[in-house]
């Protein structure tokens, strides 16, 4: 359970009804992130956050990532929700993987503040509870 923006305790599963534009909340999922057929995180303690007109991104503790995996870029992004981002790309034997995982250092606002310093992925394959995720 967490409690949500308007005060109200919702389930970690439930779907987005804040009426800010990002929720933040912790999951007890089991999600699995796999790159060109190797499994690069793992985890059961995501954070999942819910952004308006988005799909739901799991979050997870470097922990939990096979960091070594990981090569820095000079990409970054800024989003007026969650603050300044940075990127990996993730190197599977010869082939490099650009720019799918991301991090928030030090996010901006007390709504992503759940998020500081996990690793979310995109362009993926990505598991949750065992079941491959769409897009």
């Amino acid at each position: 359970m967490t409690i949500d923006d308007t005060g109200t305790t919702v389930p970690a599963q439930a779907k987005s009804t804040a009426s800010g534009r990002i929720r933040v909340e912790v999951g007890a999922q089991r999600v699995r992130v796999e790159v060109g057929g190797v499994v690069v995180a793992e985890s059961g303690s995501p954070r999942v956050l819910f952004e308006t007109g988005l799909p739901a991104r799991y979050y997870l503790p470097k922990g939990d990532v096979r960091m070594e995996l990981l090569e820095g870029t000079d990409t970054s992004t800024h989003c007026p929700y969650k603050g300044d981002a940075e990127y990996w790309s993730v190197r599977v034997g010869d082939r490099v993987y650009a720019d799918v995982a991301w991090s928030y250092p030090e996010p901006i606002t007390e709504e992503s503040a759940g998020i500081a310093g996990l690793v979310a992925f995109w362009n993926v394959d990505l598991y949750v509870d065992g079941v491959l995720q769409a897009g």
